[in-house]
């Protein structure tokens, strides 16, 4: 595959900040026609420098909590580990699942709509699987940073304003059925047609693209977004966790780090494993431990402990519970 060039960085960075943005408007952002734009992102998808296109959508915001599983296997051949990532995978109301190298094996993320829910779940897949683990700890996620893909185009720390929030305060909100459907299918393809929509969802393009700018207005759907094959550009996904010795310095380390281009995800509002856990993307091993020294360095005595984790497979991520006919006549 050739070099992805400079040119093919900005439109791929801005199409993480809209991936609904037509092509003639990221081409006069880019300083290309539309046509070039159109190839250019045809050339990415068909070379999988692009694998997808998606939309954040914060489900907090729909009544739904966060569980987030840390499991290390014991006794398991590979059958079984399969058979236990496609039963997380095929579980409607999971988010991410992710294979890990580290202190766990696999990283599961699940909504639920109350405790009592998480309870069923979870005992059930004790009783399933229970014996293969290990190691299980279960968290609470009530808030989180998500950044747009700054190192497409910076080198250097940059102040980093696309980006996003998504926590448990205020109330939830309500939406119809239709909107749930719409979000259903933009959630797994944000940059298909309006057309396309409206003939799934049996109305006008005006109604959907009404819809969608009431969802955008509520704060639901907070970015359209794209996915990129990070190995194309010599790039790893690492997880930082970090443990604090003066926890009064988190609100200045998680700022430092809200800088950097490398920064992917920061999860602070965590209860459970860690006190912080930052998502980051670099070259390699050193290139990690050099960002984990300097953290450090920054911030002398604030830190009791740092550890790295490697995601080695990411099998799901999907950011809105499953929903089909079948769901939507129950409610």
């Amino acid at each position: 595959m050739e070099q992805v060039d400079l040119k093919d960085r900005k439109i791929l960075y801005e199409l993480d900040l809209n991936c609904r943005q037509s092509n003639a408007q990221i081409g006069k952002k880019v300083g290309l026609s539309k046509e070039v734009v159109t190839y250019r992102i045809k050339k990415m998808e068909d070379e999988g420098v692009i694998t997808r296109y998606w939309t954040a959508v914060d489900t907090m915001k729909l009544g739904y909590y966060i569980y987030r599983i840390y499991i290390s296997f014991q006794n398991i051949t590979e059958d079984i580990k399969n058979e236990i990532i496609k039963y997380f995978v095929e579980y409607k109301r999971s988010l991410t699942i992710v294979s890990i190298k580290g202190p766990i094996d696999i990283d599961v993320i699940v909504w639920v709509d109350d405790v009592f829910e998480f309870n069923q779940f979870w005992n059930k897949t004790m009783e399933k699987y229970g014996n293969y683990f290990s190691q299980n700890v279960i968290s609470n996620v009530t808030h989180f940073l998500q950044f747009c893909k700054h190192f497409l185009i910076y080198e250097n720390d940059t102040n980093k304003s696309e980006d996003y929030t998504i926590d448990c305060r205020g109330n939830p909100i309500a939406i119809d059925e239709f909107d749930y459907k719409l979000l259903n299918e933009i959630v797994i393809n944000a940059r298909i047609p309006l057309i396309e929509l409206a003939d799934r969802l049996k109305c006008s393009s005006q109604t959907v693209n009404y819809r969608i700018k009431n969802l955008v207005d509520k704060g639901l759907i907070k970015k359209f977004r794209v996915d990129i094959n990070l190995s194309k550009f010599g790039l790893h996904d690492y997880l930082i966790n970090i443990y604090f010795k003066d926890y009064s310095k988190k609100r200045n380390i998680v700022e430092y780090i809200k800088r950097k281009p490398y920064v992917d995800c920061i999860v602070d509002s965590q209860m459970g494993w860690t006190d912080l856990q930052i998502e980051v993307f670099c070259k390699n091993i050193d290139n990690l431990l050099q960002i984990m020294e300097e953290i450090d360095q920054k911030f002398t005595g604030a830190i009791r402990k740092q550890e790295y984790w490697i995601s080695t497979e990411r099998h799901k991520e999907r950011w809105l519970p499953e929903m089909t006919e079948a769901d939507f006549k129950k409610t």
